[in-house]
């Protein structure tokens, strides 16, 4: 959708080269943040070892200072995190040790200490697997995700933060689950990418097919008031529709309205649903749909 109306509005002219290249900068964008994400997890958690080291470091500590606990420090997720090559690979060469703020760490850091599960964590001697996994994702979800300097840090290095960020918040917590199933060298995954080129190569070579179908359905509605946004959303919603059998027409519908109500102005929900719904039962009436049915299957 952001490739199509980059490339449309900047030109008027759909240069498909041009806009594959673009989404696939956005998917290594993704990328980037998702793996930045994964790594200020991991580097809060191994500050505990930093803190005690600057306490202890005191020209007169106290014994407070030099019994600081680490146990966070050798959390067994994390190290499960840190011994992954393709994870260490990852953030040489996205460079994202440049983007990592100190200040910030040490910040979620000692929120985090200040809490009642990571005191019950540290006093447990044992490690259990549900614990270790609860306490990473509490820092993502609880400390991180809820803090406004956080995210605003995260939206300054990374301009595709509000877009993403919802699929980001879910990506981490499944990787978190199982931290062995994603590959840091494909994210996003061959599947996810093929899907997202292949509706993009066929929303710009169907654009003038989807145009027939949907301006029929505008007459009711003031051209001059459709937000160009909006229209790129129904032509990438027939697409999904006529050519990606594989994806149930309701699911389509659902999708697309919801991206409109997120994206488009307040009145897109309403518009893009209306036009669809028409598009879709039209479609279905003449036998033009070719869903599989996996039910039957």
């Amino acid at each position: 959708m952001q490739c199509l109306y980059a490339v449309e509005t900047e030109s008027g002219v759909i240069a498909e080269d041009k806009a594959v290249n673009l989404l696939k900068k956005y998917l290594e964008q993704t990328a980037d943040l998702f793996t930045f994400t994964i790594y200020l997890i991991t580097e809060v958690a191994r500050y505990a070892e930093t803190d005690a080291r600057n306490k202890a470091s005191k020209h007169l500590p106290s014994e407070k200072d030099l019994n600081i606990n680490t146990k966070i420090s050798g959390n067994t997720l994390l190290w499960k995190i840190l011994e992954q090559p393709a994870f260490q690979q990852a953030i040489k060469s996205r460079s994202l040790t440049s983007l990592l703020d100190q200040e910030i760490v040490k910040k979620i850091y000692l929120k985090l200490t200040e809490t009642e599960i990571y005191q019950t964590y540290i006093v447990q001697e044992s490690r259990e697997k549900k614990l270790e996994k609860e306490l990473l994702s509490f820092i993502f979800t609880n400390l991180m995700m809820a803090d406004d300097d956080i995210t605003e840090y995260l939206e300054e290095h990374f301009v595709q933060w509000d877009d993403d960020s919802e699929m980001i918040y879910q990506m981490i917590l499944n990787f978190l689950s199982k931290p062995t199933a994603y590959d840091f060298q494909q994210i996003v995954g061959s599947e996810k990418t093929h899907y997202a080129i292949s509706l993009l190569k066929t929303a710009i070579e169907k654009k003038d097919y989807t145009m027939e179908l949907i301006v029929p359905k505008l007459k009711n509605w003031d051209s001059d008031r459709i937000a160009v946004l909006d229209m790129i959303m129904i032509r990438l919603g027939v697409c999904e529709l006529l050519y990606f059998e594989t994806i149930p027409a309701k699911v389509t519908l659902n999708e697309y309205i919801d991206i409109a109500k997120s994206y488009s102005t307040s009145q897109s929900g309403h518009f893009v649903n209306g036009i669809m719904d028409s598009i879709h039962k039209e479609l279905e009436a003449e036998g033009k749909l070719k869903k599989v049915d996996f039910k039957k299957s």
